[in-house]
């Protein structure tokens, strides 16, 4: 049935973005939220079609706000509040009938049962994270993995000898 939906929809990519674990700051400054979506647009990429989610509590919220244009916005403070936002919409609104690709910008170990069946209803699923913070579990699950912290190469020269380990 799920294919059969997505042939109705345009090819695009769901990023549900949980600012305050990429950031590795509960209540991130304007720097932080501006260096992790320069990061996250370089790495991850994003295009016309796609939707973004940022996740966050109240406090969090003026930075990303003003920091990630044009994305829909979940506010909740608490324990796991952004966590338990983002969980919802992939519960509650048809993520998999919708988008035939979905970016779970977190490392967070919540997010891997529901990551799970987002791939077993075929939907492509990237993980975009920093290194320290991704969970076992949420690796496991992603086709693919980014890591948002991970030095670029491609501005290492390509004449620069590399010294042996």
């Amino acid at each position: 049935m799920a294919s059969v939906s997505k042939q109705r929809y345009p090819r695009r990519a769901l990023h549900l973005i949980d600012i305050e674990n990429l950031a590795d700051n509960p209540v991130p400054g304007l720097i932080d939220v501006l260096l992790v979506r320069y990061r996250y647009h370089k790495r991850v990429g994003f295009s016309a079609n796609d939707q973004a989610i940022v996740g966050c509590n109240h406090l969090a919220f003026r930075h990303a706000g003003f920091s990630w244009p044009r994305a829909r916005y979940l506010v909740r403070s608490g324990k796991n509040g952004a966590d338990l936002e983002l969980l919802d919409v992939i519960r509650h609104e048809n993520v998999a009938e919708r988008f035939s690709h979905v970016v779970i910008a977190s490392g967070d170990g919540i997010f891997a049962p529901e990551a799970a069946g987002l791939v077993a209803m075929g939907c492509h699923l990237t993980v975009a994270s920093r290194r320290a913070a991704l969970s076992k579990r949420l690796r496991l699950t992603a086709h693919r993995v980014i890591y948002l912290d991970a030095p670029d190469l491609r501005t290492v020269p390509a004449t620069t000898p590399r010294r042996a380990a």
